[in-house]
């Protein structure tokens, strides 16, 4: 493991993990749902047994959604649905993959497709001289695609923890990572407790 390696937890949120959310990206199947939430808590159990810095990413608007692009159909569906309003609980991380108080752990809140788009989550990157970074997250083809290639594209190597990601469907999430192996290693949870990462 390169110590020089951070964990990048994206949307792990109630409005897109917890049967009450409202977009529930990938997650209709519960089997599918359960199955990411078991990877994410690996994940996340995993970079703290590590000590690797995690930085938590939510995605979250005004109420008014003044903060919201709107040229997109996913950002337009957002506001339709009234999802992801800053200080409701949709915005709030998943329960059980709540970040940890503590100098390891840092929140991100964005309004883009891509974690690094207008935050200072690079800043927090470089500040800890990360080279490596291991993502898992929700949507595959959505947030986990477009912050990989933007990170790539910045200079750091990645490696995907495919089973602690989901998409709208199981054919969107083979198709990210199948076209992400181009940029990125593609991994299992198991596969980084191992130390094969």
């Amino acid at each position: 493991m390169n110590e020089r390696t951070a964990v990048l937890a994206l949307h792990y949120q109630n409005e897109v993990l917890h049967p009450d959310g409202k977009i529930r990206v990938g997650v209709n199947d519960e089997n599918v749902r359960e199955r990411v939430i078991d990877g994410a808590t690996r994940l996340l159990a995993f970079a703290r047994a590590q000590q690797l810095p995690v930085v938590h990413v939510r995605i979250a608007f005004r109420p008014d959604y003044a903060d919201c692009p709107r040229n997109t159909p996913i950002f337009q569906k957002t506001i339709e649905l009234g999802a992801v309003k800053d200080g409701e609980w949709g915005a709030e991380f998943l329960a059980p993959l709540q970040p940890l108080n503590n100098a390891r752990e840092f929140v991100v809140t964005h309004q883009r497709i891509s974690s690094f788009a207008g935050t200072c989550l690079d800043n927090i990157l470089r500040m800890l001289d990360v080279q490596h970074l291991i993502v898992g997250g929700v949507a595959t083809h959505s947030v986990v695609e477009h912050t990989v290639r933007d990170a790539t594209d910045r200079g750091y190597e990645v490696t995907i923890a495919a089973d602690a990601c989901a998409a709208g469907s199981p054919e969107f999430h083979e198709a990210a990572l199948r076209s992400l192996a181009f940029v990125a290693r593609v991994a299992n949870v198991s596969e980084l407790n191992q130390g094969q990462v």
